[in-house]
């Protein structure tokens, strides 16, 4: 027979010997009682636990009713809500190459995957990046403006969606590798690539927003993380740790840096508070294609490839988790979450290596260039 400890029953430390079939078939760890008298006794709570894992409430009420994965056990609370249709881009707009094929492949970007070289921009390229970053941030600023309690992500999606074809751009994620929307929208414990739906965002809620917009032949990335109605003091010191992890490996960007410090900065200042750094998503390479080399990942001892020069445009955006480093994916394909459904954060910017350091390129137009969640602490 199996060793089951002791009984879980409140009182009860007899040896257990049977464990709860509901429990087992959720996939929830545990749940050991004696005898059926007693689990049958301890019934009206421990189901509590049976409707938090399925995502309802202690009354039995889901929260939503829709659900596409059955049998897929979330890491977290969040649950996805229905998605509206893929939203259309005017004729008129210049897109990239994965913008109109079937399966959302960037073509020009797999001509060059698996490379390490990087291009050196010239001046007329460095001027088309700042532009589109200037654009990017624009948008990023007006999905600042409606992301609230009881707005939906959709709705953000929505605005970001408007905002790009007012200034003549495509939102770069449509249709990359067919993802479904214009921009992602990466709630509490979704490290990164959310889907927006109609989940109305929650007070205490973390809410990231990624924007790419491209413009006339190039793309500006960038992301913040977004506090919702009252957060608590544990989620709002996550995301002033994450923004420092960012701001301090802005920092050692300059001409003959090494690619892979940037991991060293980030991992030791993330580790210092307690906190993780996520592994399976890195900064890139961007201008005329979305993701290219460099990579650059955010942590420590890691092998990134180059040395930075004048010239060079990159993404730095750490991912930092409040428990484990580690991540799941949702069945969309797209969800990445943390594997023990603790809150994460992030932030981005495009920075263009100059002859002394470099220039944020998605730095925001106020007078500090300090992000939206500051004005709120």
């Amino acid at each position: 027979m199996a060793d089951f400890g002791t009984c879980e029953s409140p009182g009860c430390n007899a040896p257990a010997k049977l464990q709860c079939p509901t429990c087992i078939k959720i996939g929830i760890q545990g749940s050991f009682f004696c005898s059926q008298d007693c689990f049958k006794s301890n019934w009206k709570s421990h189901k509590i636990i049976h409707s938090l894992a399925k995502g309802e409430s202690v009354d039995g009420k889901k929260e939503t009713a829709y659900d596409p994965w059955p049998f897929y056990r979330f890491t977290g609370k969040l649950r996805p809500f229905e998605q509206t249709s893929k939203r259309t881009v005017p004729n008129h707009i210049g897109r990239p190459d994965y913008a109109d094929h079937p399966k959302g492949y960037p073509l020009s970007e797999q001509a060059v995957k698996g490379s390490s070289q990087i291009r050196v921009l010239d001046d007329e390229e460095i001027e088309g990046m700042r532009v589109a970053c200037k654009l990017g941030r624009e948008v990023l600023d007006e999905a600042a403006r409606v992301c609230d309690v009881d707005v939906t992500t959709e709705e953000i999606d929505r605005v970001v969606h408007e905002a790009c074809i007012e200034k003549e751009c495509y939102p770069s994620p449509l249709n990359y590798y067919e993802f479904p929307k214009s921009c992602c929208t990466s709630v509490n414990e979704v490290i990164c690539h959310g889907i927006p739906d109609k989940r109305p965002l929650k007070d205490g809620d973390l809410c990231n927003v990624d924007i790419t917009v491209y413009h006339r032949g190039f793309h500006g990335d960038l992301n913040e993380t977004f506090l919702v109605g009252n957060v608590s003091e544990e989620h709002k010191s996550l995301v002033k740790v994450t923004y420092e992890c960012l701001t301090k490996a802005i920092e050692i960007v300059k001409p003959g840096e090494k690619y892979r410090e940037i991991g060293n900065v980030i991992q030791k200042h993330a580790q210092a508070h307690g906190y993780s750094v996520v592994r399976s998503y890195c900064g890139h390479g961007i201008h005329r294609l979305f993701h290219t080399a460099p990579n650059v990942p955010h942590y420590a001892k890691n092998k990134a490839i180059g040395v930075m020069k004048p010239g060079h445009c990159f993404t730095i955006e750490p991912m930092i988790s409040m428990g484990t480093w580690r991540d799941e994916m949702w069945p969309d394909k797209w969800t990445a979450v943390t594997a023990d459904g603790q809150f994460s954060a992030q932030f981005e910017h495009t920075l263009l290596v100059n002859e002394t350091g470099c220039e944020i390129l998605t730095r925001r137009r106020n007078e500090s260039g300090t992000p939206h969640f500051l004005d709120r602490i």
